[in-house]
């Protein structure tokens, strides 16, 4: 079956024809809310305090769980990660839903609370994988969620050290390149006993009228389905995961997210004028319904993206999607006391930093270097503890 990650580079200079503003595309639409100078204001203190604890937590709390404890035990590392790192994580959901006010609306079947699963969604628009932390909140996954993401985000200052602790996969979106990456990082998660939600978005890029042209352009030259609210699936990346996990994830669940009004970017979540409401479709995939050769997976995937075409047009008429949940509320109570004592203990991380002793500025130098050193060269430690029991009864027995 042809690939359309391989002829899109190819495709990139074509002159196809504009397609029609329709009500599916929907950045061109006015905000939401207006952008107020107290909303500008607000934004910048929210990035502000975003940017600090994230830093602070990083340098001061990184090198302990996935160095040290990593060294004893990849599962309690990250179990650790996922319990200091999450908390920080839960920040962003109460800036959506507490704050800014954005309705989220689940539908479809549910996400059990624990398990091993890959999430298979769409990619309407820059912020997509940021919803997910809503879901992932409210089954107790957040610390464990994982995306396979672009290369290019690596570069972000900070975000790229959170990126590498979390064990994000990224890939220069080019086959050939990322194969042996994605293979080897993948192998890591094989443990049945570590909590996985490994997120993947197998468009490959965020939804523009450009792409969508190209895509369809693509499609009729190949005799594949046109799809006018997603892109056609990079379908290699996809098999990939489900190859390697296959024995030990619980299912597939495909995710399809629509906006209510207007599809948002980064700033308009951090100043908070858009989206109005969230809408996320879950539907469960027995892991035996995924087809087991390439081909045959290849096909089975870009008719799911079909399916999701046809969803995303329902929704687009009708404004919601079929089936909704009551996933519950966000608790206020539980938010703020995570917020308060994220914002404190960088409070005291700042001041141990600037006025306390000189071995805490020691200390952060060294850690901000282990992780650009890490992060840089996709540096995890192995763990000392099995090489030492390698060790030992490989000499007993001799």
């Amino acid at each position: 079956m042809s690939s359309f990650a391989d002829s899109e580079s190819k495709s990139a200079n074509v002159n196809g024809k504009r397609m029609e503003d329709d009500e599916h595309f929907t950045s061109k639409k006015p905000r939401h809310r207006p952008l107020t100078t107290l909303r500008i204001l607000r934004g910048i203190l929210c990035l502000v305090i975003y940017l600090s604890t994230a830093f602070m937590m990083l340098v001061y709390w990184a090198p302990l769980t996935t160095l040290v404890v990593r060294l004893f035990s990849v599962h309690y590392s990250r179990k650790a990660t996922s319990l200091v790192f999450g908390a920080w994580l839960s920040m962003w959901p109460f800036l959506f839903e507490k704050i800014n006010k954005t309705t989220v609306i689940f539908s479809g079947e549910s996400v059990p609370r624990e398990g091993r699963v890959l999430l298979l969604a769409n990619h309407r628009t820059e912020v997509d994988w940021m919803y997910l932390w809503n879901l992932a909140l409210r089954k107790g996954q957040l610390g464990y969620i994982k995306y396979v993401l672009k290369r290019s985000l690596m570069k972000l200052p900070i975000f790229n050290w959170g990126f590498h602790i979390f064990e994000f996969i990224s890939v220069e979106r080019k086959w050939e390149v990322d194969e042996s990456i994605m293979r080897s990082k993948l192998s890591t998660f094989r443990d049945s006993q570590d909590s996985l939600w490994l997120a993947v978005f197998p468009e490959g890029t965020d939804y523009t009228e450009e792409k969508c042209v190209r895509s369809q352009q693509f499609a009729a030259e190949n005799g594949l389905p046109i799809l006018k609210n997603v892109l056609l699936p990079k379908t290699r990346g996809f098999y990939a995961c489900v190859e390697a996990l296959r024995n030990s994830l619980d299912a597939v669940y495909d995710l399809t997210i629509a906006y209510k009004h207007r599809c948002p970017n980064f700033i308009d979540n951090a100043f908070g004028v858009d989206p109005s409401e969230v809408h996320i479709h879950v539907q469960r995939i027995p892991l035996q319904d995924v087809p087991s050769t390439e081909n045959e997976a290849a096909a089975w995937l870009i008719e799911r993206f079909r399916l999701k075409d046809e969803l995303l047009s329902d929704f687009n008429s009708q404004g919601y999607f079929p089936s909704q949940l009551n996933e519950g509320d966000l608790s206020t109570v539980e938010c703020l006391f995570k917020l308060s004592a994220i914002i404190s203990s960088t409070c005291l991380f700042i001041y141990l930093t600037l006025f306390s002793s000189v071995w805490f500025k020691i200390y952060v130098a060294l850690s901000s270097a282990y992780l650009s050193f890490a992060t840089y060269f996709g540096v995890y430690p192995s763990p000392v503890l099995g090489s030492v029991k390698t060790l030992f009864f490989g000499k007993k027995n001799l």
